[in-house]
């Protein structure tokens, strides 16, 4: 099936299909924001350039689209008919470099989180971030330090016989 476009309009319409700043990521950025997390966007120190990197926590999220990261059983990726082994090596790397990057973020400590487009959709966006944030607590919690005290006295008895 012949593509619909001009090679120069779809050559077009490719080149300005944003990398950063796309309104999932946006989405999930004002959401963290507004529930007190503060983070890094696309932090270059690190594998990947994760899209949202909360350092005191060790956590990386990336917002994948479903199309350019070749979202599994999603009805939003959808393999184009027309040059299509480009397309099917294409995403196949990526794939391949997100596999990478995020091995690679692990064994330098760091959780991974990945966020999908289609979760971002605004039928499944309030669970999706709820749960985002619920995790991100467990994690707060879990990293936060405790301090075990040893009692010096034997507390066992709740109140003195002879008040009564």
């Amino acid at each position: 099936m012949p593509d619909r476009l001009t090679i120069e309009e779809r050559s077009r319409n490719m080149a300005a299909v944003k990398g950063k700043d796309t309104k999932p990521e946006m989405v999930v950025r004002r959401f963290l924001w507004a529930h007190g997390f503060r983070y890094r966007v696309n932090d270059k120190r690190l594998p990947g350039r994760p899209d949202v990197v909360l350092g005191r926590l060790r956590v990386c999220i990336f917002v994948n689209g479903c199309f350019w990261h070749g979202h599994q059983g999603c009805r939003f990726f959808v393999m184009p008919k027309t040059n299509r082994v480009f397309w099917q090596q294409k995403i196949a790397r990526n794939r391949r470099r997100d596999r990478e990057v995020n091995e690679r973020l692990i064994v330098e400590g760091w959780r991974v989180i990945t966020l999908w487009e289609c979760q971002l959709k605004p039928s499944t966006r309030k669970a999706t971030l709820e749960n985002l944030v619920d995790l991100l607590n467990t994690y707060a919690i879990a990293d936060r330090p405790t301090k075990n005290y040893e009692l010096e006295e034997d507390y066992s008895v709740a109140a003195e016989d002879d008040l009564f």
